[in-house]
């Protein structure tokens, strides 16, 4: 096999692992994102990782997630007056992630941690009851995503928003579960 040959199986292996790693990722233009101007992230990779959920409705499919989207986009900025969403990344019970900002931009989602870490969160209120598990797992793999892809540091923390400011995000029932997940840290 000549260089070039070797080259291309090689990119090929390497792409198909972190496609695997990182859920169905809807984008802006597909959920139908208003036209937003947000800052880059100004230390990256992102050293944290908050989780959030929005306390809304939650969507199973996905029109309904776009919907939600649109809803959650529209209130940030027109009743927030923000620049855009502040989530990063939103995850629907339909096992899709919905880029925000996206990555390597600066959130809107917790204070004191907007410009180091990456916003997720989970449509819907997860106060006495934890996602699905397609949400979940969602959630899990952006997070690996995003490691594989150097926008989140390999040595990242993960909180729940709660522990960045006083709010009952990402709820009881969710706050419990992602303090089970890989890199919780339960003393910031």
């Amino acid at each position: 096999m000549n260089k070039f040959a070797t080259v291309l199986v090689l990119a090929s292996i390497c792409l198909a692992g972190v496609s695997a790693q990182c859920p169905r990722i809807v984008t802006r233009a597909q959920w139908g994102a208003r036209a937003a101007s947000t800052s880059q992230l100004p230390i990256r990779p992102a050293p944290w990782v908050v989780m959030h959920h929005t306390a809304g409705a939650s969507c199973t499919t996905d029109a309904a997630c776009a919907q939600q989207m649109r809803n959650i986009q529209s209130f940030h900025m027109d009743g927030n007056g923000w620049a855009d969403i502040g989530y990063n990344f939103l995850v629907g019970e339909n096992g899709a992630a919905y880029e925000g900002r996206g990555w390597g931009r600066q959130g809107a989602h917790a204070p004191g941690y907007n410009d180091r870490s990456v916003g997720m969160g989970v449509i819907g209120t997860f106060t006495n009851v934890i996602p699905n598990a397609a949400a979940r797992t969602a959630a899990r793999n952006l997070i690996t995503c995003g490691v594989s892809l150097g926008h989140i540091a390999s040595n990242y923390w993960l909180i729940g928003h709660r522990q960045a400011v006083a709010t009952a995000c990402p709820g009881n029932a969710f706050f419990n579960e992602i303090r089970t997940w890989p890199r919780f840290n339960p003393n910031v």
